[in-house]
């Protein structure tokens, strides 16, 4: 695999981590939503599939919408880039809460369904992106005070 000069620049860096934290959160994420639905399926009908498929489609959305933030925000300044990764979790996080106050009341879907499909999932994608992103190749800059420019 050749590295264009594209890849090497900080937006190259940041869209290449997005799609690698995809790709490794793509199967797990799913797979824990898959099993969802089938255990509390089982435990409470139809209910609680949708449910677990409600909240298992939620968090999904929620990581697909930070990975389109880091893409869109990849040719910006690092600066600018942490500030809309953390509005963006701020943001997130205002919004799985409203979902969940507003999906509580919802008669056809199973409560704790939804609620623990969504923390599994929550959690699967964390972990799943984070070792995506801890065995990406990305390069490091770490500054030296003994070698200054003149």
């Amino acid at each position: 695999m050749s590295e264009t000069s594209e890849d090497l620049t900080h937006a190259g860096m940041v869209r290449g981590l997005a799609g690698a934290m995809f790709r490794g959160a793509l199967i797990p994420t799913v797979v824990t939503v898959v099993l969802g639905v089938v255990v509390f399926g089982v435990l409470y009908g139809v209910p609680g599939a949708l449910g677990a498929l409600v909240g298992g489609l939620v968090i999904i959305a929620s990581s697909l919408a930070t990975l389109w933030l880091m893409h869109r925000t990849a040719a910006l300044e690092v600066h600018f880039v942490m500030a809309a990764a953390l509005g963006g979790f701020m943001l997130k996080m205002l919004v799985l809460l409203g979902v969940m106050i507003l999906l509580r009341d919802v008669e056809f879907l199973h409560t704790n369904s939804v609620a623990i499909t969504m923390i599994a999932t929550i959690l699967v994608a964390a972990a799943a992106e984070g070792r995506a992103s801890k065995r990406s190749k990305t390069l490091n800059v770490i500054p030296s005070t003994a070698a200054e420019p003149s």
